[in-house]
């Protein structure tokens, strides 16, 4: 008996007193309100006790939201209190951080339900500690603050609200609410002392939490930041964004380096040349240019200088009054005129004569012309694009083409890649050209991995324009729901643009002696020449071949030539009677009379 009797005292002398008051307060705070009884305030040595304990618990290492929430579940063991908030703002004022004793990953928003949201708003705008004995009768509290809180006419309930700071900024508030009695009253003066102490060791805490996160957050900008400089150094090109423009499609890299040029050419106004192959897409790029200029919602205008001969040019491109000539009934405005305040795009220019060149650079540089058939002068603000597949260099050495004119319309060249030079686009074309023909014929047709292959075999001289005649001329003739290699003309030994391309090897699909007509010398006469050059060609003549010989003397007479081939020359030409006459060598007024005696009816495009 003795012996458990020392034993018990030294016990009781290893325990520290303070504990024992700490948790002996605790239990009696929630036996008491479980029995609705007067709570047992608390000694000053639990409070410095439960201070102490709160001390350790910032300073250990954890996660911020679950140090609050050990703050406030000690905080019930020496404080009287029914519910107890942490609250921290973010740089905006919104409740980042909510916590209570109970706090989990997502009882946030539970918690935020329970703050009175005015009070809060008056701790944090005043920066002073809020209490009210009864919220009741407190300006701070609404209807639906005391909802919040539970408290009613039979239960009064007192609040009392502190601000967290961090140095002399508020970013966040600790509040408590209790169910008022008579011994809570002499307490709050007392609890404000307190709750303010414990609010500045969670701000001293968050202040650390916050320095330690952008202490981490340090090397690691500094990471990506000499990551992307050693990035910039190792590749020296700056990579920009990709363009993508309508209607032109492709994912090569001759391509993308062509739409990110004309991304950049696009916002300026200096004239542009674009060079290329025919069949290459230039008009598509001219437009592209247009559509990402600031000019985009002005007139886009458009002409084939090569369609028309010059005084019809003339008209077309300055406008014509009423009476300028035979045929002017009325007053017409012309291209440059349409297209002001926006962009004229003027293909085949290199086809234009040494006269007209000289009206047209005038243009270009005072932008200022008169109509055919006026001496009023007219001022256009207008963007000119020019398009050529001829080799402007050459003919100004040949003084074919003015020099002044090539240096002024070449501010800006852009070379269009030829369809070989950008292969891997060639099954997007493609299969572009077949989605498009079996929307118009009600088709569904696909291609085989082997005609795919056909393809990405072939020059394409003719470049976009050659491929996507070939795509609808197989598929029309494809027997089967797919298109396969035998489908192929070139696989019969009949695709007639072989001879304009050799591969690698210097094969040539197609023996070019049937389909090419012999040249004419210069020394046999005219009507001989003729006769001969008619033998040579045969009646059906390809899309791709051409229609008559470079050099070939003009045929004299109508009847030396065949309506086939002038009914090939004008499709050829889109139906314009000044090309196809120059194609084939003959005159305007020849084709004309052909056309006339052959009765061939001319379309309309």
């Amino acid at each position: 008996m003795q012996h458990n009797t020392r034993k018990s005292e030294q016990s009781a002398r290893e325990t520290p007193s303070c504990c024992i008051s700490l948790q002996d307060a605790k239990r009696a705070n929630s036996k008491s309100e479980t029995n609705n009884a007067v709570p047992i305030v608390p000694s000053h040595e639990s409070a410095l006790t439960g201070i102490f304990e709160i001390s350790k618990v910032l300073t250990a290492p954890s996660r911020l939201e679950v140090t609050l929430a050990k703050v406030v579940d000690l905080l019930r063991s020496f404080v009287q209190m029914r519910h107890g908030i942490i609250s921290l703002f973010d740089g905006d004022g919104a409740p980042d951080i909510t916590v209570d004793a109970g706090w989990s990953e997502s009882s946030d928003e539970r918690y935020r339900m329970r703050m009175p949201r005015k009070a809060i708003d008056q701790i944090v705008t005043t920066d002073t500690p809020l209490v009210a004995e009864n919220i009741a009768v407190h300006s701070a509290f609404s209807a639906a603050d005391m909802d919040v809180l539970g408290a009613s006419d039979t239960i009064p309930v007192s609040f009392i609200g502190v601000p967290i700071r961090v140095d002399a900024n508020v970013v966040g508030t600790l509040t408590i609410d209790r169910v008022l009695d008579n011994r809570s009253r002499f307490r709050l003066d007392y609890d404000v002392r307190l709750l303010t102490m414990i609010a500045n060791l969670v701000g001293q805490t968050v202040k650390l939490h916050r320095l330690f996160a952008c202490d981490r957050e340090r090397p690691m900008a500094e990471k990506d930041r000499l990551q992307k400089q050693f990035s910039e150094i190792k590749h020296p090109a700056r990579e920009r964004k990709k363009v993508h423009v309508k209607g032109i499609i492709g994912d090569s890299p001759a391509l993308h380096a062509l739409l990110e040029k004309i991304a950049v050419v696009a916002k300026v106004k200096t004239t542009v040349l674009l060079r290329g192959e025919s069949g290459t897409g230039k008009e598509l790029v001219a437009k592209a240019i247009h559509e990402l200029s600031p000019r985009a919602k002005r007139p886009f205008i458009k002409l084939n200088c090569a369609a028309l001969p010059e005084t019809v040019l003339e008209s077309e491109l300055f406008g014509h009054e009423k009476g300028a000539f035979t045929s002017a009934f009325n007053s017409r405005k012309g291209r440059f005129e349409l297209a002001d305040k926006g962009t004229l795009f003027l293909d085949e220019i290199g086809e234009i004569s040494a006269s007209f060149q000289a009206k047209l650079l005038r243009v270009l540089q005072e932008q200022e012309f008169e109509r055919v058939g006026s001496n009023q002068t007219i001022k256009v603000d207008v963007r000119v694009i020019a398009a050529t597949n001829k080799n402007l260099e050459e003919a100004v050495v040949r003084n074919e083409f003015r020099s002044d004119l090539y240096y002024r319309i070449s501010v800006v060249p852009l070379l269009v890649p030829a369809l070989r030079e950008r292969r891997s686009d060639i099954p997007l074309l493609a299969a572009e050209f077949l989605k498009s023909f079996n929307s118009e014929n009600d088709r569904t047709l696909a291609f085989d991995a082997s005609a795919i292959e056909v393809m990405m075999n072939c020059g394409f001289p003719g470049n976009i324009r050659e491929l996507e005649n070939c795509v609808h001329r197989t598929a029309i003739l494809a027997p089967g729901p797919s298109i396969v290699r035998n489908d192929f003309a070139c696989s019969h030994g009949q695709c007639f643009s072989a001879v304009l391309w050799k591969s690698g090897s210097g094969k040539i699909a197609l023996q070019p002696g049937p389909i090419v007509p012999v040249p004419v010398k210069p020394a046999t006469p005219p009507a001989e020449a003729a006769t001969s050059a008619a033998v040579a060609v045969p009646p059906v003549v390809s899309e791709q071949a051409p229609l008559a010989p470079a050099g070939a003397a003009p045929l004299n007479g109508a009847k030396m030539i065949d309506s086939e081939r002038v009914i090939a020359a004008m499709e050829r030409c889109g139906w314009v009677q000044a090309k196809a006459a120059r194609l084939l060598g003959l005159t305007p007024r020849q084709i004309g009379y052909v056309l006339r005696k052959y009765g061939i009816e001319i379309k309309r495009l």
